[in-house]
């Protein structure tokens, strides 16, 4: 997958729009900061979210961030293998190193994420 066709969120999440689902990981931008991946609280299937709410954490060497879901939605789906192998999220975070699906409840969400060029602006500023 390429980082040009996603859409991204202001807390450092990629998505991807499936159909009616959404596939959620964090930024390349975010990964490198945070630095090795050691552990991930994923959200379980079935919880309803809102956008911009606390889904679950990510723990680095450095320090644990929370992850906020950019669209809102019922989790489908949590990536076990990232959950079982953390450092994908350093290896492979636009691939499998994705971390959640929802079935989208407001698609006119997507419409607040950015673009590439947008989302770069941002995490540079």
């Amino acid at each position: 997958m390429k980082a040009e066709d996603l859409r991204y969120s202001k807390d450092h999440m990629w998505v991807v729009v499936e159909g009616d689902l959404a596939r959620m990981g964090i930024t390349e931008h975010a990964q490198r900061e945070l630095g090795d991946v050691v552990f991930l609280d994923l959200p379980e299937v079935g919880r309803k979210c809102a956008r911009g709410e606390v889904v679950g954490s990510i723990e680095s060497v450095k320090t644990t961030s929370d992850l906020f879901t950019p669209l809102s939605g019922e989790v489908v789906e949590a990536n076990t293998v990232v959950r079982d192998s953390p450092n994908m999220v350093n290896t492979d975070p636009l691939g499998r190193g994705w971390l959640f699906r929802i079935r989208l409840s407001v698609p006119d969400e997507l419409k607040q994420l950015l673009d590439f060029k947008a989302y770069m602006e941002f995490a540079q500023s």
